[in-house]
């Protein structure tokens, strides 16, 4: 907000529909709801409060966890395998094991799906020690050798009626529903704080009012990005 043209009361509102408007809003749906005359402002008020919805602070998933790896794009013709990437853009999926749910949330855009990106990506995500479940693919063949208990299902259903990472793929379902209905799109170049704001939302799906404090308090001690540092990051 430093330095900004725009009321803090309609700072404070936008951070208020943006934590607790449920489906998620966006830019030309907030330009209305503040009665913005600029897209532009409505826009970059959005990336601003995207910029601030993870703490510094946060701590790393324990106990149980699950991850995988999927892609986000429309269809795409010719790509000869389900990890080849193409011009989608590769991410990784990790959500705590709380019981038949699902407790709290990572996402992060992968470079590739190499045992060094994937290592990489629970390294950052996943407290040493935790119990991580994954399928069958090559690239998590080394998160023993990190310090995980790797539980490795093979690339089926593993009873009937049973699903392999349901939670997972519960997340990357939503996720990809939420991107469709409510952006219609997103560039890779801004896709990271996209799945921040996600991740934001499904680790306080419980408590709105709390999200809203908490996207205040996050914003208010995050250092200000500029309209020329968001918009010079995606040329």
């Amino acid at each position: 907000m430093h330095g900004t043209h725009t009321p803090l009361r309609t700072w404070f509102w936008a951070a208020y529909l943006v934590a607790t408007h449920h489906p998620g809003i966006s830019a030309k749906q907030l330009q209305r709801q503040l009665g913005l005359s600029r897209y532009e402002t409505a826009w970059l008020i959005l990336q601003k409060l995207r910029r601030a919805m993870v703490a510094p602070e946060r701590e790393s998933l324990r106990r149980e966890v699950e991850i995988d790896e999927f892609f986000l794009g429309g269809l795409e013709e010719g790509r000869r395998g389900g990890r080849e990437r193409g011009e989608k853009a590769l991410c990784g999926v990790a959500v705590e094991v709380r019981g038949a749910g699902s407790g709290r949330l990572r996402l992060a855009v992968l470079e590739d799906a190499s045992g060094s990106s994937l290592g990489g990506f629970v390294k950052a995500t996943t407290a040493k020690g935790a119990i991580v479940h994954t399928d069958g693919w090559k690239g998590y063949n080394g998160l023993a050798a990190l310090g995980y208990d790797h539980r490795r299902h093979p690339k089926r259903r593993v009873a009937p009626g049973e699903e392999l990472l349901p939670r997972a793929h519960r997340a990357i379902s939503n996720l990809k529903a939420w991107m469709h209905g409510t952006h219609r799109g997103v560039s890779d170049e801004h896709l990271p704080v996209y799945l921040d704001e996600f991740v934001f939302r499904h680790n306080r799906r419980g408590n709105p009012m709390a999200a809203f404090q908490t996207l205040l308090g996050l914003g208010a001690a995050c250092p200000p990005t500029t309209y020329r540092q968001i918009t010079r990051r995606a040329a």
